[in-house]
């Protein structure tokens, strides 16, 4: 049932989710002060194309780096994709066909909130 979740998932949203996540990584790897800005995108981008079948867990090495760097995550950038997230999962969520995708795309919410720190799972 999650490769059939999965594929659906990409033919729909998936794969545009993962392109903007890895056109994202890409830049902020090549502005160096934002590599690791741009190491969470590419592993965001890598759980958008396929959420189904995996979950986000805190990683419990990460330290103070990591908090700061999330709060200038949420100050710049994090807030409104998180918010694009949320309103386009709940618009899912209107159909009962999309209910697993806004489900996945509400999945995607704490981690495009706060995404150092985090790692991705398989469940």
């Amino acid at each position: 049932m999650t490769f059939l979740l999965n594929v659906i998932w990409l033919v729909f949203a998936g794969f545009w989710l993962a392109v903007g996540y890895l056109i994202a990584g890409i830049v902020c790897c090549i502005l160096v002060v934002t590599i690791p800005f741009g190491l969470a995108s590419l592993r965001i981008a890598r759980y958008a194309l396929w959420p189904f079948g995996r979950t986000i867990t805190e990683r419990r090495d990460a330290g103070a780096p990591s908090v700061i760097g999330n709060v200038l995550w949420i100050l710049l950038a994090g807030w409104w994709i998180a918010l694009c997230h949320l309103v386009t999962g709940v618009a899912l969520c209107l159909t009962i066909i999309g209910i697993p995708l806004g489900v996945a795309n509400i999945k995607l919410v704490p981690v495009a909130l706060v995404p150092l720190g985090r790692e991705i799972v398989p469940t």
